[in-house]
Parts: C-alpha cells; sequence; structure tokens
C-alpha cells in the first residue's frame, strides 16, 4: 500500500501550433505582414531560415521549412501539401465583417464572411501551404 500523497497534475498553460511550410518568406509574408503576428525567435537572420516562433495576442504558433534548403525542391510536392487539407486553425474574430475588409484591402480573395453550420460567424482562407483559418464569434 502506498501511503504518500499523490502528485498534482502541475499547470500546463497555452498550446503553440507546429507546422512545416515550403516557403519560408511566404509564409512569413502571410503570418508576420498580413496577419499581424509578431516573430518571436528564429534559426537565422532574415526571412530564408528554417524555424520561427510566432506570436499574437500571447498565443504562440511555430513554423519550419519541410526541406532543409540543400534538399529543397523548386517546387512544393502536391501530395504532400494535399495532406494540409485536414488540418486547419480557428481563431476568435470579434469582427469577421472588419477582418474581411482588411484581408481584401492586403489583396487577398477571399469569400465573404458567412454563417456557419454551427450558428457562427466567419471568414475563412488558406495559407500559402493550404492550411485552413478560419475567423469567427458566436452570432448573438
Amino acid at each position: 500500500m502506498n501511503d504518500s500523497a499523490p502528485i498534482p497534475l502541475p499547470v500546463i498553460q497555452g498550446i503553440a501550433p507546429y507546422i512545416e511550410v515550403f516557403d519560408m518568406p511566404a509564409s512569413l509574408h502571410f503570418y508576420r505582414d498580413i496577419l499581424g503576428f509578431k516573430l518571436m525567435m528564429s534559426s537565422g537572420t532574415g526571412d530564408d531560415v528554417d524555424w520561427v516562433l510566432l506570436e499574437q495576442n500571447g498565443h504562440q504558433f511555430m513554423m519550419n521549412t519541410a526541406y532543409e534548403k540543400p534538399d529543397r525542391p523548386s517546387q512544393p510536392d502536391p501530395a504532400r501539401t494535399q495532406g494540409h487539407r485536414d488540418i486547419a486553425f480557428y481563431f476568435g474574430c470579434p469582427d469577421p465583417d472588419a477582418l474581411y475588409s482588411y484581408l481584401v484591402s492586403k489583396g487577398l480573395t477571399l469569400k465573404e464572411p458567412y454563417i456557419t453550420g454551427y450558428g457562427w460567424k466567419a471568414v475563412s482562407l488558406t495559407d500559402p501551404d493550404g492550411y485552413g483559418l478560419c475567423f469567427h464569434r458566436p452570432v448573438l
């Protein structure tokens, strides 16, 4: 019989999704320059690096290149990119209409905000690697 007290679960805080990208400069342009994520750390200088840690409003996100530079093909592998269709990131967004207008002003072409089947107003798009992004809020 064990008379010692059970060990309590330590606090777990946050989550930092990690994705592989084909073209880091293009991905940084999208996430940093358009969506406003701040570059917190990277594996080198400039935009052509292999790994980055991004943050926005206390939420972290990591990207790594899918190939090391010497092994990088000239074009993404369509079979690999197709697998990204199963991955989507959902962000809380108090004003999907304003975000839609902002994204269009940045040159993105996307469908107008809509009401989802679960009753939220949303705007959806894909990033340069085909990962889905949805910015949504409950309809009040």
